[in-house]
């Protein structure tokens, strides 16, 4: 815990509030003025949960970022920059890109063989049955908890070290303005919402970092900044890491949270159902570039953020101004994400901690918003219209929705209380949830792209897989360590084995499922594309057309090749050709390879900016001038009858 407290609770309460209410209000009003002026029918459960499956590449790209833009993101690639050096930044970036760039290859697959479908979980129900379904439901619905427990642990941890706010105030308030705006707008708001909220992210990581390396009285060169962390690596050396430098990729621990990373990361893309909403609610022709483009576009967000926060707070920690001073952030300081706020404290003062807490509240609440309508969607077509209410009328669905992310908001907020006195803390969590959910990833990946899976596999290997995991990941506690406790279980190596048997074993379960009973026939993926379409949304003039639909499904059939190659030498040059020769080599970077590292850091995500925050704009501005125009047409006609 910080030793002195940058803000009062009535700085913590207003800024929080006011946050809540500004949000809701823009994306409230931005919404009603889209179904007023852009022909969005408003009480339609397809609209509300696909957004008319016309959504263009610049919004899915930015909401993209935002939703892999959690509290963690920003929180925990300065934790691991702190604890590993420079590399943490790259490893954490480099371990989390992959998975969105290769999803790009399931996303294509998914809207080409089923195109109508309104989640993920409705092809394992056609392909699978009763059983597959609820499996994968309950593997679904967990990465969603997963997740939306870190963003309120990790986020409720931060704005208490700030202002001293109550945990369990922070907890509700917190989702409060975010179940506001998506009720009212479904999955259209959380996209306007994700491009504000990355916009402004994007912009205070830039100002952090102009800060950090040009105009800091504290720091303010790359020279100085380069001769201070090897100083420190001097005083405070790196176990594990060359010669215990601050400035070399080759760290051991940092190689172990590498992997750890990529594991984890894998369940928390290929099982949460917002990604496949994404999909849903892309058009075809957007989808091909939507992925690719933002998983490049995040690399750059982690990557300054860590080699910015993080190594501002190595590098002035014996400073006076510093919220530990005389001592060192504490491991459960570091694992609670207060890196990033203790340079900012040091950096800005009062001002740093207010960035610190804008920063933090939206990279909490945009990816709680797409979680909120990926556990709706699931809820509502996958359970309580398959099962409990076929015939649901447009507005029984409607109000399902709505109330599930009522109560999934509530129920969470509960949960992450109780993890905060039981000390479970957002980076436990982070590095855990792999061990919990990794072992669906292959059957449910394979769902799409390998017709002889069988239903045995899909439906035991991720039971079997969960089972594995949790066992070594607790045996390799007890061998290593002699006792099981949170401190042992999080350790890298315990976590390690336990992802890395999560995400593997299904290699041995599926086959020896397929070769025990295998289905009598081959599937041939003809019942996902008779998934249909909900008559409740024919009142929305710009609803997309069964035949428009199949045309451009023959768009993605022609180009899919080439995104593949395209994404597989994305993942071949951020994951192999750029980190491991720096790290076979152990080079400790010189002060110009330094700069240029930082540089080159800065002028990506000014790219990212330019992909997620003018993109979009070139992308929509018919729709802006139009709906600007009837705006005006609208006050001048009411003027005149005044």
């Amino acid at each position: 815990m910080f030793t002195t407290i940058p803000l009062t609770q009535i700085d913590g309460y207003i800024i929080l509030i006011t946050l809540g209410l500004i949000f809701s209000v823009i994306i409230i009003k931005i919404t009603l003025l889209l179904q007023r002026f852009n022909g969005e029918n408003k009480m339609s459960s397809e609209t509300f949960l696909t957004a008319s499956r016309k959504v263009r590449s610049g919004l899915i790209s930015s909401s993209i970022v935002s939703s892999w833009t959690w509290a963690a993101t920003l929180l925990q690639s300065s934790s691991v920059t702190y604890l590993y050096g420079i590399s943490g930044a790259f490893w954490y970036a480099s371990g989390a890109t992959i998975q969105i760039i290769l999803f790009s290859i399931i996303a294509i697959e998914f809207k080409r063989r089923a195109p109508f479908a309104h989640t993920y979980l409705e092809i394992i129900r056609v392909r699978y049955g009763r059983e597959g379904h609820w499996i994968f439901i309950l593997f679904f619905l967990f990465t969603n908890i997963l997740v939306t427990l870190m963003l309120l642990t990790g986020s409720s941890a931060v704005i208490h070290s700030l202002c001293g706010m109550n945990i369990i105030v922070a907890c509700f308030l917190l989702p409060l303005g975010t179940i506001i705006y998506t009720i009212v707008g479904g999955i259209k708001s959380t996209f306007l919402t994700n491009y504000i909220h990355t916009v402004i992210i994007i912009i205070i990581i830039l100002f952090f970092s102009l800060i950090t390396y040009q105009t800091s009285s504290l720091l303010g060169s790359f020279s100085k900044i380069y001769d201070l962390l090897v100083n420190v690596s001097l005083i405070h050396p790196i176990d594990g890491n060359f010669q215990g430098s601050y400035l070399t990729i080759k760290s051991r621990d940092g190689s172990m949270f590498f992997l750890i990373n990529l594991i984890g990361n894998f369940g928390t893309v290929f099982l949460d159902n917002g990604y496949y909403n994404k999909a849903i609610a892309a058009s075809p022709t957007s989808i091909l570039r939507s992925y690719l483009l933002g998983g490049l576009a995040w690399f750059a967000i982690p990557f300054l953020t860590g080699t910015t926060m993080g190594i501002v707070s190595i590098t002035l920690e014996n400073n006076q101004l510093f919220p530990t001073y005389p001592n060192r952030l504490s491991e459960d300081d570091v694992t609670s994400g207060l890196v990033l706020p203790a340079a900012a404290i040091v950096l800005l003062g009062k001002s740093g901690s207010i960035l610190s807490f804008i920063i933090v509240y939206l990279a909490c609440t945009s990816a709680m918003s797409a979680q909120l309508i990926a556990v709706g969607s699931i809820i509502t077509f996958d359970i309580y219209r398959t099962y409990f209410n076929r015939n649901a009328s447009e507005k029984k669905l409607f109000f399902v929705s709505h109330l599930s992310l009522v109560l999934f908001a509530f129920i969470m907020s509960i949960l992450s209380i109780g993890l905060y006195y039981i000390s479970i803390s957002m980076g436990y969590l982070y590095v855990m949830m792999g061990i919990l959910i990794s072992s669906a990833v292959l059957p449910s990946v394979l769902t799409l792209l390998w017709k002889k899976q069988s239903k045995l596999a899909a439906c035991l290997s991720p039971i079997l897989g969960l089972i594995c995991s949790i066992l070594s990941w607790l045996l390799t506690t007890k061998y290593v360590f002699g006792k099981i406790n949170i401190q042992t279980t999080g350790s890298n190596l315990s976590m390690l084995i336990g992802n890395l048997v999560a995400l593997l074993s299904p290699l041995i379960f599926i086959p020896l499922c397929n070769f025990m009973k295998p289905d009598e026939v081959f599937y041939d993926f003809v019942s996902m594309r008779e998934i249909k379409l909900i008559d409740d949304d024919l009142r929305n003039p710009n609803r997309t057309t069964v035949e428009e639909i199949e045309r451009r499904i023959v768009y993605l059939k022609e180009n899919s090749r080439f995104v593949r190659l395209l994404a597989i030498g994305i993942i071949l040059c951020l994951n192999i050709f750029c980190p491991w020769p720096l790290y076979v080599s152990s080079y400790i970077f010189s002060q110009t390879f330094f700069t240029s590292w930082i540089c080159f850091g800065i002028i990506w995500l000014i790219v990212s900016f330019i992909i997620v925050g003018i993109y979009p704009l070139i992308q929509h501005c018919q729709t802006i001038k139009s709906v600007l125009s009837l705006i005006y047409f609208d006050i001048k006609t009411f003027r005149e009858r005044d």
